[in-house]
């Protein structure tokens, strides 16, 4: 197995080589902000499904002022966290805050939000990854549909490949999937510029509002008439919100940042900020002059529309409209690696405080936190098969926790500046309230709009999360409070007999190791004991053990007439140290075999025996593994087995 590790994944990297797997800004930027600014996506073709079926071709002006006010929120978000980066140098990001100012167990709040959030993250990149591939097959096959069938599987074997790529190692991952976010960039860029082109021309066409598959238009009356204006507008806002997602992974990630830390990551999120700015603006403004329209299942996408608009639909434009869509699909895909950046940092940081299993915190074969990243595949898996790789039914579950993420690094930050007197003290007080703020009405809205198109899971995911974190954590500190309590010396021996008994089924070289091993506890007294289940087997192995001269300890053997044997042994425990000055060994030889057919015919009865015993007081039970296929071989060999 260790040598289809090291085939699979490389060979192993030393402890020492930790420095050397961190990111330079530039690998940084392509592996942590892949996720935010991809989610320009699907943003703001979210603002619109939201819109269009209420107010029709009305939506197409109002996703404008959403989009602003959605950049506003960017603004206020970067900022906030451009503080974070650079006064808490630790991954962690909102969770770190959150417990410096809150405490431990307000912490598990965003903890549980982040990763929530990560697990949904990769679900809904992936998806809307494949969506763009099978968009691309719709426009230039003319409406051909022949990979529709294929979204749950190529979504589910690029997540197996996603993982793969992050067990390899941090600094491999990055190298990998770097390229398709300025790829992307590249690709959105151009589009802006040939439709800026053909618009000041006059050449820029509008998309069918009325093809096969569009989302239906509603009447710009009908919305306004019954009051539902706020309602649907907040709903827009809501799910454009998130266009943002994603934003906190350089805060959660910044362990992997080179030295300065805080100034590469701040550097770094500006940057993604202002990419992300520019995009979100970009498609949310094309979408306002072409009309592109959300279809029902979801194919062709808005920003696929765009591009053949933008193009056309010559052999040029099918080249660049190919471009667009390769670079979107290879974008979203590498988005979704960068939970496997941050879930598997903040996992790591969670169970350090002892919220998680401690199992989290160990580095694998290449240096990554390689159990947070299986665990984090297995979840997304899961939730994909669920969803059955639909974005819109994933982008119900999306936002809530990363915004609840936001609230609690707003919010811990305001504390944090309330407690010091410092420069513009004020100015970062109010920019972090307000940060805070919004997100929570952005919490609150998703969780009344799109209550009951999934967003109930992750209400009733959140306080279930926290319990369990919690509870955890509770197990580790009654484990470590009863360490504590115990008095000096208590290693030393409470009792002044020791006796050892050696569970003997047969005479053989498992029990012979097992004897001399008992001989080397120094114990006061050395028995082989043998439970009489089959009387005719009994009286053999009595036999043969006295006329052996292998051994010079007498076998003792116990009646079992009900052949209960665990029973048998409780029974003969208790009897032995019943005194209260007996302490008591059980040495159970455990014989392993190389071979499917040894392991067959020879059950082992070591678990067993352990688990039956376990609650004795001055009882201990110690397994001797005896690998009795080599010794068998070297038999075979005319050779002695080592029993060492």
């Amino acid at each position: 197995m260790y040598r289809v590790k090291r085939r699979l994944l490389g060979r192993p990297l030393t402890t020492e080589r930790v420095t050397d797997e961190k990111l330079s800004n530039r690998t940084a930027l392509g592996v942590l902000a892949s996720d935010c600014i991809s989610s320009s996506a699907y943003g703001s073709e979210e603002m619109l499904r939201v819109l269009v079926p209420v107010v029709g071709a009305a939506a197409f002006t109002m996703v404008m002022p959403v989009t602003g006010a959605i950049l506003l929120v960017l603004l206020l978000l970067t900022l906030c966290y451009s503080d974070v980066v650079t006064i808490y140098t630790r991954a962690g990001g909102s969770y770190v805050v959150a417990r410096e100012n809150f405490g431990p167990n307000v912490a598990q709040v965003a903890a549980v939000a982040l990763l929530v959030d990560y697990v949904v993250t990769v679900a809904v990149q992936v998806s809307a990854g494949t969506s763009a591939l099978v968009s691309l097959a719709h426009l230039v096959g003319n409406g051909w549909t022949g990979l529709d069938h294929l979204q749950v599987p190529v979504s589910l074997l690029v997540i197996v490949l996603l993982g793969y790529g992050n067990l390899r190692g941090v600094r491999e991952a990055g190298r990998m999937f770097a390229l398709p976010a300025y790829l992307f960039a590249a690709a959105m860029g151009l589009v802006f510029l040939v439709a800026a082109v053909r618009g000041l021309r006059g050449e820029l066409p509008h998309a069918d509002l009325h093809a096969p598959g569009v989302v239906p238009l509603g009447t710009p009356g009908d919305g306004w008439l019954y009051g539902a204006s706020l309602f649907i507008v907040l709903r827009s806002f809501a799910n454009g919100g998130s266009s943002l997602t994603g934003l906190e992974a350089i805060s959660n990630g910044i362990s992997a940042f080179r030295e300065p830390q805080g100034r590469n990551a701040r550097h770094t999120l500006i940057a993604m900020s202002c990419v992300l700015a520019v995009l979100v603006l970009g498609v949310s403004a094309l979408a306002h002059f072409t009309h592109a329209v959300p279809y029902t299942d979801g194919t062709p996408t808005v920003i696929a529309q765009e591009a053949r608009l933008a193009f056309g639909n010559g052999t040029v434009g099918t080249i660049g409209l190919v471009f667009v869509q390769l670079a979107t699909a290879l974008v979203l895909y590498t988005g979704a690696n960068t939970p496997f950046t941050g879930f598997p940092y903040l996992a790591s940081f969670v169970a350090q405080d002892r919220f998680l299993p401690r199992v989290l915190t160990r580095r694998g074969h290449r240096l990554a936190f390689s159990n947070g990243i299986v665990t984090l595949c297995a979840l997304s898996l899961a939730l994909l098969l669920g969803t059955g790789a639909n974005v819109d039914k994933l982008v119900a579950l999306y936002a809530i926790g990363v915004f609840t993420a936001f609230t609690m690094a707003g919010a811990g930050l305001t504390a944090y500046h309330l407690r010091r007197r410092e420069p513009l003290r004020r100015v970062k007080i109010t920019v972090n309230a307000l940060a805070a703020i919004v997100s929570a009405a952005v919490v609150l809205i998703f969780a009344v709009t799109k209550f009951t198109e999934g967003a109930w899971l992750v209400v009733v995911v959140f306080p279930l999360g926290v319990w369990v974190l919690i509870r955890i954590n509770r197990e580790y500190r009654r484990e470590a409070a009863a360490l504590e309590r115990l008095p000096a010396g208590a290693d030393r021996p409470r009792t002044r007999r020791h006796r050892v008994f050696v569970l003997v089924e047969t005479l053989d070289l498992a029990a012979l190791k097992a004897l001399r091993y008992a001989h080397e506890l120094r114990p006061d007294n050395v028995s082989a004991v043998h439970f009489a289940i089959d009387e005719a087997h009994a009286r053999r192995l009595s036999a043969l053990w006295a006329s052996t001269s292998a051994t010079s300890v007498e076998l003792e053997l116990v009646a079992c007439p009900d052949r209960r044997l665990r029973h048998a042994m409780r029974e003969l425990a208790v009897r032995t140290t019943q005194d209260g000055d007996t302490s008591l060994t059980v040495l159970v030889p455990r014989r392993m075999y190389a071979n499917a057919l040894g392991k067959l015919l020879h059950r082992g009865t070591g678990e067993n025996m352990s688990r039956a015993l376990e609650q004795l007081p001055h009882v201990a039970v110690t397994i001797l593994p005896f690998n009795a296929s080599h010794a068998m071989q070297a038999l075979e060999r005319d050779h002695l087995p080592d029993m060492d």
